[in-house]
């Protein structure tokens, strides 16, 4: 398949993950639950998340077009699958279920696979890898604000 058939599926499948989290929330940011919490002060303003997550999303389904196309084997689909669980699981569990811990924790691996990413296949594609930087950024300053959140309240 072609990059840009691979970028309208990655970008259909990555906007779902980001739907179908929207929808395990439970009212998410705008809960009392949520709204009671002691936030980090550095917290960016609501709309800020949907900015963030448009652009991320777009940019991570341009890289992972590069990149499938460039290594097209089961191991990098099964490392996007498993960031696309741990993607919604995390909405569940934070929002949902308030397991601020167990949101962490989740947050923390999404991070390291994102991370992986990142170091292993920079060398294969060299600056497409500079479209996977905002997701890892963005994923250490939410795991710090979901840190924040689990030691703060």
């Amino acid at each position: 398949m072609s990059k840009i058939v691979w970028i309208l599926i990655f970008l259909v499948l990555n906007f779902s993950a980001l739907g179908i989290g929207n929808l395990l929330m439970n009212n998410g940011p705008t809960s009392n639950w949520y709204m009671e919490l002691n936030k980090a002060p550095w917290t960016p303003p609501g709309w800020f998340f949907g900015v963030a997550w448009t652009t991320i999303m777009i940019c991570f389904s341009i890289y992972m077009s590069f990149l499938i196309v460039q290594k097209p084997n089961s191991y990098v689909l099964s490392l996007f699958i498993i960031q696309f669980l741990l993607n919604i699981f995390w909405n569940y569990a934070f929002f949902n279920q308030h397991l601020v811990g167990l949101g962490l924790l989740v947050i923390l691996l999404l991070t390291l696979v994102v991370g992986y990413f990142l170091i292993t296949y920079t060398s294969q594609l060299s600056q497409i890898s500079l479209l996977i930087v905002p997701y890892f950024v963005w994923l250490i300053v939410a795991s710090s604000l979901n840190a924040y959140v689990y030691f703060n309240n």
